[in-house]
Parts: C-alpha cells; sequence; structure tokens
C-alpha cells in the first residue's frame, strides 16, 4: 500500500467526487471531502468512516478565496498537511450562445477553472514544504467542443492549459499535475441533462453507449480508478498529462 496521506477531494458530496473520496480512503488516505454545504458532505464521510476510513466534511466556495484558505487551513489542522488534491468541483449552466447569460458564463468559470487555480495555490503551499504532492483536475470530453456548452466547453479546456503549466511550474517540488477528461458518467449532472433535452434517462444512456467503443457508459467508479493510479508512489513520472476516460480514443 501506498504511504498515507491526506487528500482533499471538492465537489466530493456526490457523483464522481463521492466515488474518488471513497477510493481515496481504500488506498489508505485521510479525506477532507469538500462541497459547497457542509452537510453534503455527510453522507459521503460516513461510508469512508464505516468502512474504517478517516474523513472530514468541509463546507467551502471553491470560488471564493478566503473560503478556499480558511478551509485549506482547517484541513491542516485536524487532518494533517495535504498533499493529495483532486478539483473535481463542477456545475453546468448549459446554453446555446445567444440564450447563454453572462452570470451563466461567470458561475461555470468560476467554479470550475477559478476554484482550481485557488485550491492548488492553497494546497501546493504544503506540497513544496514535503517535496511531495499529487493535483489531479477534473476536465471533461467537452473540452474538444459541445454544442450548448460554451461555458463549460472554455472552462474544461482551460484546464488543461492550467495542469501543464503547472505539472511544469511544480515538477521539480516531486508535484505532478494531470488530468482527467471524463466521456460519458452516469450522474447527477448527466441525468440532469437528460431531462433537459427531454430524453429519459434510461434512454439517454443507451444512445451514449451505442457511440461509445466499449459499449458501455461510465460509472464514477472508472474516475475513482484513474485518480487512484495518478495520486499514487507509482505514478510520480506521469505529469502533465491529461486523460481521456471515455471508453475509447477522444483527440
Amino acid at each position: 500500500m501506498s504511504e498515507s496521506r491526506v487528500a482533499i477531494v471538492t465537489g466530493g458530496a456526490r457523483g464522481i467526487g463521492a466515488a474518488t473520496a471513497q477510493r481515496l480512503a481504500r488506498d489508505g488516505h485521510a479525506v477532507a471531502v469538500v462541497d459547497l454545504d457542509e452537510s453534503s458532505c455527510t453522507d459521503t464521510v460516513t461510508r469512508i468512516t464505516k468502512d474504517g476510513g478517516h474523513a472530514l466534511g468541509v463546507g467551502a466556495d471553491v470560488s471564493n478565496a478566503e473560503a478556499v484558505n480558511e478551509a485549506v487551513a482547517r484541513i491542516a489542522d485536524v487532518l494533517g498537511p495535504p498533499t493529495i488534491l483532486v478539483n473535481n468541483a463542477g456545475v453546468t449552466r448549459d446554453n446555446l450562445l445567444f440564450k447563454m447569460t453572462e452570470q451563466d458564463w461567470d458561475t461555470v468559470m468560476n467554479v470550475h477553472l477559478r476554484g482550481s487555480f485557488l485550491m492548488s495555490k492553497a494546497a501546493q503551499a504544503h506540497m513544496t514544504q514535503v517535496q511531495w504532492g499529487r493535483i489531479v483536475n477534473l476536465s471533461s470530453v467537452s473540452a474538444l467542443g459541445n454544442r450548448g456548452q460554451a461555458n463549460y466547453s472554455a472552462a474544461k479546456a482551460g484546464l488543461q492549459g492550467l495542469t501543464k503549466t503547472l505539472a511544469i511550474e511544480l515538477g521539480k517540488f516531486n508535484i505532478t499535475v494531470n488530468a482527467i477528461a471524463p466521456g460519458f458518467i452516469a450522474t447527477e449532472m448527466t441525468k440532469a441533462t437528460a431531462e433537459r433535452v427531454g430524453v429519459s434517462w434510461e434512454d439517454f444512456q443507451k444512445g451514449a453507449a451505442s457511440q461509445i467503443p466499449v459499449g458501455r457508459v461510465g460509472q464514477p467508479e472508472d474516475i475513482a480508478n484513474t485518480v487512484s493510479f495518478l495520486t499514487s508512489e507509482e505514478s510520480g513520472f506521469v505529469s502533465g498529462q491529461v486523460i481521456y476516460v471515455a471508453g475509447g480514443p477522444r483527440t
């Protein structure tokens, strides 16, 4: 087993974030489950502790610098210096360009891109001190372009640029920075998309699976498994990469 570390997972209350938090706990790490509402983290924290792991629920708006700094300081005080960070927090405000409001744009950019910047900046202070760290940013296949997601696509593409730049800057401190770009993953977020376009959840998944080479949609655990590798000791020579976990090749 890898050495026990302190991990932070943003957007950890549900979906990919919850699966990732639970997986990192099974890997032996103490996990800070961060979400906008601290009470929403309870289920994830409870599952981890029931399985014998150690977790802390933390409420924080990742787009707010003061809130981020307070959250990371609290995590360091309670669990120890965080050296694993998974920037997973995200929202969608989908619409075609002519219908998209400035608030739709700003909200998505602030959570995904500004949030990952602020969290990475706060966490790297602890990582550089101990000369070890792992940062994983959640991008998306939407970074390649997706109708009705100008804001989300731009934010997810921006995360790939952030990933590569931080990998260059932080590498000398034995910190790796990578991104995962999920394809279709069955979560509340994709379920909401099905509702928005007026398709049943079952048909939405079947339609997606028919376009995926492996013939199925992804599950949150598929992403969590990849995070597990990228945050391990063994992944130390993998940095600045964008891994498309999408059931087939995406370019």
